[in-house]
């Protein structure tokens, strides 16, 4: 972390969280944000469902929630982003506050509720966006939508011809009675609907899904196999979770999503878990926790063709997906292997 960033970070700390995140997106529609480009090698470089990716290391969805900041972050040395979520008409989520930090477990709950501008403005901006890494844009569903399955088609037939991948979130603890769309039943009529929309695309694009990490085995099974039923391009593991097991920050007892470190396990378990059930016929991304290349290689060994991360960017800054691409190249040339492709799953019983 250079000087300038690390001033900036110890600045934005002082501030209330949701305030800091805005001008954290303040600066980087404005320059002033470092910024080191695209990092890539020749062991970085992967395809992972369809999508060239000059590095494993995504952006999660909820940081650039309305697409407004993605020509700069697409020089922040991810090797993909996912914007949103998005949902049919703009709405504008719980009352604040609703962004906590737990600084002392390096981790934050948030209870947004869907805070967006709508589909039709940030498909605006999508239309937009430079050409170089994927971005894609996590689909949501309206609060007082009388059919949130539908919702999500409405988004990917507004935003579809704008963004190169789309994931169906159907795991945010924060949209009443949300996560009861990963029922099997639910879930595989919510997935069809979609599919149809994608179909009628001029351009389609794969279609991702994002679960909870709060599952039982029982659910996991259930959820792989309707996603290979549907056609699902990729799952993505994990969303944030409702468990507060061992917390230590005074902030513990807020309601929301919880993220950061306290989420790595549970989330790379679950990862693990679906690696096993997919057998490799689905491609993950490993969501929670990461904040070093360490973590993201744990993930990637545990069945993650790519993976994802955001709150540890709270604590470590924007520079944190380069650094993690950086060592992450060095961490497979270590262990002997030449392409990303070939650590994915070797972990995977480490964590079963």
């Amino acid at each position: 972390m250079k000087l300038i960033e690390r001033i900036g970070l110890a600045a934005l700390q002082r501030l209330d969280p949701e305030t800091a995140h805005g001008l954290a997106l303040k600066a980087l529609k404005t320059g002033l944000a470092p910024l080191p480009g695209p990092v890539t090698s020749a062991r970085l470089k992967t395809r992972f469902a369809g999508l060239e990716l000059p590095n494993p290391v995504g952006l999660a969805a909820g940081f650039d929630k309305n697409a407004t900041a993605v020509a700069p972050l697409m020089r922040a040395g991810f090797g993909f982003l996912e914007t949103g979520a998005a949902t049919p008409r703009p709405q504008p989520g719980n009352p604040r506050p609703r962004l906590f930090r737990l600084t002392e477990d390096r981790a934050a709950i948030n209870r947004f509720g869907f805070n967006n501008d709508g589909a039709e403005a940030i498909a605006a901006r999508l239309a937009l966006r430079p050409t170089g890494i994927p971005v894609g844009l996590n689909l949501g569903a309206n609060k007082d939508s009388t059919d949130r399955a539908a919702d999500f088609a409405t988004v990917l037939r507004i935003c579809g011809a704008h963004v190169d991948f789309a994931t169906v979130n159907v795991s945010s603890p924060n949209t009443e009675r949300l996560r009861d769309l990963q029922g099997a039943e639910a879930l595989g009529a919510l997935l069809n609907g979609v599919m149809e929309t994608r179909a009628g695309l001029d351009r389609p694009i794969p279609i991702f899904l994002k679960i909870a990490p709060d599952l039982t085995p029982d659910d996991l099974a259930q959820i792989a196999a309707v996603a290979r039923t549907a056609g699902v391009d990729a799952i993505i593991a994990t969303n944030t979770t409702l468990s507060r097991d061992g917390l230590q920050s005074p902030q513990r007892a807020e309601a929301g999503g919880l993220s950061g470190r306290p989420l790595f396990e549970k989330s790379t378990r679950v990862l693990a878990q679906l690696s096993h059930l997919t057998d490799g016929q689905i491609p993950l991304i490993g969501v929670g926790g990461i904040s070093s290349a360490e973590d993201a290689y744990a993930k990637i060994r545990a069945g993650a063709g790519a993976v994802q991360l955001y709150t540890g960017m709270v604590y470590q800054g924007l520079s944190l997906a380069a650094d993690i691409a950086r060592e992450l190249d060095g961490l497979l040339a270590r262990d002997g292997f030449a392409r990303l492709g070939d650590a994915v799953g070797t972990g995977r019983a480490d964590w079963l």
